[in-house]
């Protein structure tokens, strides 16, 4: 054996040896083990539950377990906290937070909020529970236009913090809005051309693009606006894309999202092929939770997100909004 298999070898047993310590320590903990798909395969295969951040909150909600591991960036382990306010929700990594979400403070919604004080303030889900206190409906972009079409068509709209999931709204809904100029790090990179080059090498694959996540909301903005055909661009949830996935004849998909949902992606559909739309879409934030982080998180109950009030309640009026609308 190579001393490079060797090395291969011992980093399996090693990794095999934390996964065996984190299923100890979430049966004597009573936890379960939230994942995002995003997060890098190892923790998706040992997830409880793996998927977005709205069904993630919903599956923190529905579990019986004490502790919930979140793994996941800050805003959504918030969000599962102001939902499961008796539950102890743990997030292996507080570094793990969202360029989105810090692109827009309470105290800068606030200022919005004094120059059109008769606006409804809708903010998309990647914000902080500080932000969604200061909301009047928090939305994903599944349903975003769904929120927007529910307001009185008399009223002003702020729409936060993404610019692009905004102007894609006020496209297909016809209402002016008052957007911010905020965007994700990961997808603010990915442009039409790139589809276009993917398309050219991939003339049979079909172009799937995942709009829960602001990361890919620069795509629903380009559609709204024609750069990209809406024939080339069918959008959907995290689940509608996996369910798609499945049930579609094609072989083949260029995925527009976050890479590391292509591991769900071939897990699900083994004879199916997945390309990335490009190589380097990484969030490096959901990459700060790692098995050490998770094993961590177990051992010492570290670290809590808990909302304190009155934010989370004010929060919640927001989130509940949204979910009834989802």
């Amino acid at each position: 054996m190579s001393q490079d298999s060797v090395q291969e070898k011992i980093n399996e047993d090693s990794v095999q040896e934390k996964i065996n310590e984190i299923f100890r320590l979430k049966k004597e903990k009573n936890a379960v083990i939230l994942s995002h798909n995003y997060q890098i395969p190892h923790i998706q295969d040992i997830a409880d539950f793996v998927g977005d951040s709205l069904g993630l909150s919903r599956a923190a909600a529905r579990t019986d377990a004490d502790v919930i591991i979140f793994c996941g960036v800050h805003f959504m382990a918030e969000t599962a906290s102001i939902i499961c306010p008796n539950k102890k929700v743990l997030i292996p990594d507080l570094r793990a937070g969202c360029s989105l979400a810090d692109t827009l403070t309470a105290d800068q919604l606030r200022e919005l909020k004094q120059k059109y004080p008769e606006a409804v303030v809708v903010s998309y889900i990647n914000t902080t529970a500080e932000v969604k206190a200061e909301s009047d409906y928090c939305c994903t972009s599944t349903n975003a236009v769904k929120v927007v079409n529910a307001i009185p068509p008399d009223k002003e709209i702020l729409f936060v913090p993404d610019m692009f999931l905004g102007a894609y709204v006020q496209s297909v809904t016809g209402r002016k809005l008052h957007l911010w100029p905020g965007e994700c790090h990961v997808h603010a990179g990915i442009k039409p051309k790139d589809v276009v080059s993917m398309k050219e090498k991939h003339p049979s694959a079909e172009f799937l693009i995942h709009p829960e996540c602001g990361c890919v909301s620069s795509f629903l903005y380009h559609v709204g606006e024609g750069d990209i055909p809406e024939s080339d661009a069918k959008i959907f949830s995290t689940e509608g894309m996996m369910n798609y996935a499945k049930q579609s004849e094609s072989k083949q998909f260029v995925i527009a999202t976050e890479n590391e949902i292509i591991h769900r992606l071939k897990k699900e559909n083994p004879t199916k092929e997945f390309f990335p739309i490009k190589e380097d879409a990484f969030c490096k934030y959901m990459k700060m939770i790692t098995l050490d982080g998770i094993l961590n998180s177990l051992r010492e109950m570290v670290y809590e997100v808990r909302v304190p009030e009155p934010v989370a309640s004010k929060a919640k009026v927001a989130i509940d909004r949204m979910m009834s609308l989802a």
